[in-house]
């Protein structure tokens, strides 16, 4: 069965085999000493986990979208993102092209209804 939703990239098996090394590697994140030897190199801890080149380039830009059609699935994704100090709601800005603050007024907005 496909699902079409324009604008969604759907985290599906094929999304699951595509983004492994790169979820395997936000996992790490757990791991207080895994986020230090990200921080101290980058470049070398995407080695480690055998990033592809469009998940090299979506790591270097902090791009949560590239991540995610790049195989990342948005639980993980938060692992690597709290190395930066952002939070699931930077992440839904992100996604959704609003500001944090926007965001989290529609959020609130929507817990109305």
């Amino acid at each position: 069965m496909s699902f079409d939703i324009p604008g969604t990239t759907l985290f599906d098996a094929a999304q699951a085999r595509k983004g492994y090394a790169l979820n395997k590697m936000c996992f790490s994140f757990n791991d207080a000493a895994n986020r230090k030897a990200f921080a101290a190199d980058e470049e070398g801890y995407c080695t480690k986990y055998a990033l592809n080149p469009q998940q090299r380039e979506a790591i270097r830009e902090r791009n949560v979208l590239k991540l995610i059609a790049a195989g990342g699935n948005v639980y993980y994704l938060a692992k690597f993102a709290g190395i930066f100090g952002l939070d699931v709601q930077d992440i839904g800005a992100q996604q959704t092209g609003m500001s944090k603050d926007a965001f989290k007024a529609m959020l609130v907005e929507q817990g109305k209804q």
